[in-house]
């Protein structure tokens, strides 16, 4: 199979070593010994690395008793019951994954079937393209219009489907526009694609990231299945930890054995790394919360002084956002520039949208008020 380039990541790889990344798709980092530090009782005193690694901490495993050998392909049993927890569903419909990635590629594997199709957004996150292709899977797209505040449409949906789709895939809060699904659309949505025999497969790696109204995971939903993961609204893309919640036990079952013949499984370490980071994601969400609130305030004031050039859809949920010009410009070259000034923003011919740029807004604990002095000073030369 030939696979296209992956636009998005080579920008991210060639630019990651800027001052002020925005490019990305996460919030603030953390280091280990951050992570480490987290749940360390009532004193909240810190006993230093070394001891954390020991397993002196009060929620994180003993790392000293993980033996190193294969994890089960569907995932540490604690991990899962965490997860379902977290989403508020049975822990048996969890499968750990290496990444929401891994997930998603392993339901199309579990649904392939030749002349099978997947319906995806547009824009959205590349590589659910790339991994439709990779399962021998060909996309249509249904269209997510700046004109409707890039809200999906079940109707625009539904016309995009037809006797050959195997899944639907929504996204929410999306990627790379932050527009968010409420509830009810989505049990409309998967009832209809139900009487039609299809899935319905939400990307949650954003949640529960909201601006407005919070909106509940659409795990427990009939007809739905789930992907989330440590990397986006939980900010540890390292870990490589995703997972999928589906309730359908014979879909399942080919998940997990699609797993077992691709990766075998996850790594130990890692699972335990993430079950620890889970029982304390009240601290890390907050964490992120507050970061990306304050950011995305700083982001208002200054779209609001750039409107005769740029316009947007503010974000309802998630870390991003995808502001456009105007005037219809490619913004790659503008991006190129910013790169000089030490920013780095997406370019927008990375979704197939070519005037827009995504900025994420969450990463940055500092403030994102002095790249957007860049920007502001680039958009006016």
């Amino acid at each position: 199979m030939d696979l296209s380039p992956f636009a998005l990541k080579e920008w991210l790889e060639k630019h990651k070593h800027v001052r002020h990344d925005l490019a990305g798709s996460t919030g603030p980092k953390w280091a280990l010994g951050e992570l480490l530090e987290l749940g360390q009782g009532v004193n909240g005193h810190t006993r230093g690395l070394l001891e954390e690694l020991l397993g002196l901490g009060n929620s994180l495993p003993d790392i000293r008793q993980i033996a190193l050998g294969y994890a089960p392909s569907n995932g540490d049993a604690d991990l899962r019951r965490e997860i379902a927890i977290y989403h508020g569903v049975n822990p048996d419909w969890v499968v750990v994954t290496n990444g929401a990635s891994e997930a998603v590629q392993l339901l199309l594997i579990a649904l392939a079937r030749p002349g099978g199709r997947v319906t995806l957004p547009s824009p959205g996150y590349p590589a659910f393209a790339a991994a439709a292709n990779a399962a021998g899977v060909a996309a249509d797209f249904y269209a997510m219009s700046p004109a409707e505040n890039f809200r999906a449409s079940p109707r625009e949906i539904l016309a995009a489907t037809g006797s050959d789709t195997i899944l639907v895939i929504v996204n929410s809060p999306h990627n790379p526009t932050g527009a968010v699904i409420e509830r009810d659309t989505c049990i409309a949505l998967a009832e209809a694609l139900r009487e039609a025999g299809i899935p319905l497969l939400v990307d949650e790696v954003f949640h529960p990231l909201y601006f407005g109204e919070a909106q509940p995971s659409a795990a427990d939903l009939a007809n739905v299945v789930v992907v989330g993961d440590m990397s986006k609204a939980l900010s540890m893309p390292g870990l490589r930890i995703g997972w999928i919640i589906d309730a359908d036990a014979r879909r399942r079952e080919r998940i997990v054995r699609a797993r077992s013949y691709l990766s075998l499984g996850g790594s130990p370490l890692l699972e335990a790394l993430a079950l620890h980071a889970l029982r304390n994601r009240k601290m890390v969400l907050d964490r992120v919360r507050n970061i990306a609130s304050h950011n995305l305030a700083q982001l208002r004031l200054f779209m609001a002084g750039s409107r005769e050039l740029l316009d947007w859809v503010p974000p309802s949920g998630g870390l991003l956002a995808f502001p456009w010009f105007r005037d219809g410009r490619n913004s790659r070259e503008f991006c190129e520039r910013l790169i000089a000034q030490g920013v780095s923003v997406a370019p927008g011919d990375c979704f197939g949208m070519p005037a827009h740029l995504r900025v994420d807004f969450g990463s940055q604990p500092g403030g994102i008020a002095e790249p957007l002095k860049i920007i502001e000073k680039e958009l006016h030369k």
